[in-house]
């Protein structure tokens, strides 16, 4: 592993004492993992040699347009091994979510790809019609990498008559590597916004921590024994934050080091998840 950047080369105790307690990493995936289709080639040997030393993993992500099962498939080709349990997703959040606080809700128009309306239908929800006489009881608004101009039209009257309204995730673009900007969810819910005077009723995945106080309770954790690990200061850090885990910010993906050192609220700032594996195990060697 490489050597520590200069923002790194000084540890607190305080700070030291932080990474010997962290006993499972939260990983985003997109700009921590990989960066779209392409592994980062630090991910395997880190999360290997973590795994080795009592550090185990899960992923996380506010990328709702794949199911779990896509992820895993994803991340299998890659040569990375994940359980169904150790995988968590903003539908699955948000199924969840619906048949907890709105039992009554069936009928759902989707902003959302075909992979992830499977999700939701699979679960017991009725997917419904871009047609004002098929009237849904609750509008999903997702990232919809296959969004057509009538469908996002629906959403936004359907958002008007005042029918219950969950989005997916807040981020405003998905990491590429590609000369593009992918737009996300957050961006879709502006412009329901600016065409509706509507927001969402409740806007799920990253930073509600959720999936991070499911990642606790699965493994028997605290939760300043969970890192959560991502690019991103408004989704990862600021979940981290609320979940009372420890936050580490990657340089990998979206985030500039003057804007993280601008912002301050990581608990730790690293190069990439490679950086992040070599002060936890220097702090054990304390």
């Amino acid at each position: 592993m490489n050597k520590k950047d200069d923002y790194n080369k000084t540890l607190s105790a305080e700070q030291k004492a932080k990474l010997r307690r962290i006993r499972h990493l939260a990983l985003d995936l997109d700009g921590t993992i990989y960066m779209e289709n392409n592994i980062f080639p630090f991910t395997i040997p880190t999360l290997d040699t973590l795994k080795a030393n009592g550090v185990d993993h899960s992923f996380l992500t506010n990328n709702p347009t794949k199911s779990v099962g896509d992820y895993i498939s994803k991340l299998a080709r890659m040569g990375i091994d994940c359980p169904v349990a150790n995988m968590y997703t903003t539908p699955i959040a948000t199924i969840d979510y619906i048949k907890k606080a709105y039992p009554e809700v069936r009928r759902l128009f989707m902003l959302g790809t075909p992979s992830m309306q499977e999700q939701f239908v699979a679960a017991g929800f009725e997917a419904c019609a871009d047609d004002p006489d098929d009237v849904p009881d609750m509008l999903i608004v997702a990232f919809d990498t296959t969004l057509v101009y009538p469908r996002l039209c629906r959403a936004a009257w359907w958002a008007k008559q005042g029918i219950p309204y969950i989005a997916t995730n807040p981020d405003w673009v998905c990491p590429t590597d590609a000369r593009t900007i992918l737009v996300d969810c957050g961006s879709l819910q502006k412009c329901i916004e600016a065409a509706t005077g509507r927001k969402p009723d409740k806007v799920m995945g990253k930073p509600d921590p959720t999936m991070l106080d499911g990642i606790r309770d699965r493994n028997g954790l605290q939760p300043d024994e969970i890192a959560m690990v991502g690019d991103r200061i408004y989704t990862d850090i600021e979940m981290g934050r609320r979940a009372g885990a420890v936050s580490v910010l990657v340089l990998s993906g979206e985030t500039t080091l003057e804007k993280a050192l601008e912002v301050g609220t990581a608990d730790f700032i690293c190069r990439d998840l490679e950086e992040l594996g070599d002060l936890i195990l220097e702090s054990r060697k304390d």
